[in-house]
């Protein structure tokens, strides 16, 4: 193998250094860049500029001018040319009708019995109004006491107890609805009974009655019209209630 000499091999070569292709294109790509952002950065920084070609004050000057709105004109009031009437025309009445005269029956005969009138039931119990001084049943109040009492009897004159008496009506300017039972006042009897009124007698004509009801509440005595007087003497209306015979 002598006769192969390494050292007779022609020293290699260094390659010299160039620039690649795609090296060269990524250079320019960072320098375009570059230069894109320094273009942004000044439009940014003066929008109204002439390298900015989408300006404000630009995009403003092409705007349409704004549209004036025009109020809309009513037509003028129409007015009448007709000629006006100078006389009011007269109406003229009608004759009216005048009926004829209506005959009237007259009857010869006589009514031989004339028609009995229907008499109107009497209520079962009567009742007698007395007005008194009421210190005879409450003489500690004196003349500071007003009101309505009284008693129920039968036809006998017996007392009749638990039977119903309302008064009703107005008193010293308020609604009176007052109800109680007989045989509960016992000062005035067995079948006693007492509304009081008011403690400072007052005068007052037609606005208070008084009635009497069965268990059933149907009436046994008429509304019975109760006055009050301004004197010491008649502050107690005393009504008796009697069944009728």
């Amino acid at each position: 193998m002598s006769k192969y000499d390494y050292d007779d091999y022609p020293t290699e070569q260094k390659k010299e250094s160039r620039l690649d292709l795609w090296d060269l294109m990524s250079i320019l790509t960072l320098l375009f860049t570059f230069c894109l952002g320094l273009y942004f950065v000044a439009v940014f920084l003066a929008p109204n500029s002439a390298i900015n070609p989408l300006s404000p004050a630009k995009a403003a000057a092409k705007l349409p001018p704004t549209p004036t709105m025009t109020e809309i004109q009513l037509f003028p009031t129409w007015t009448s040319t007709l000629p006006s009437a100078s006389e009011t025309p007269t109406m003229t009445l009608a004759p009216t009708h005048t009926p004829p005269p209506t005959a009237t029956v007259v009857s010869l005969i006589t009514p031989s019995r004339t028609p009995t009138p229907t008499k109107t039931p009497k209520a079962p119990f009567s009742a007698t109004v007395t007005y008194i001084d009421s210190t005879i049943i409450h003489p500690e109040a004196a003349c500071n006491w007003q009101g309505i009492a009284g008693t129920i009897v039968d036809a006998n004159n017996a007392d009749m107890i638990g039977i119903a008496v309302r008064v009703t009506g107005f008193y010293n300017n308020k609604t009176k609805n007052e109800l109680t039972v007989s045989g509960i006042a016992p000062a005035y009897g067995k079948s006693g009974f007492e509304f009081f009124l008011g403690a400072v007698p007052i005068s007052s004509e037609d606005l208070l009655s008084i009635q009497i009801f069965d268990q059933a509440g149907l009436p046994l005595s008429d509304n019975i019209t109760i006055d009050t007087f301004n004197d010491c003497a008649k502050n107690l209306a005393l009504v008796k209630f009697k069944k009728n015979p």
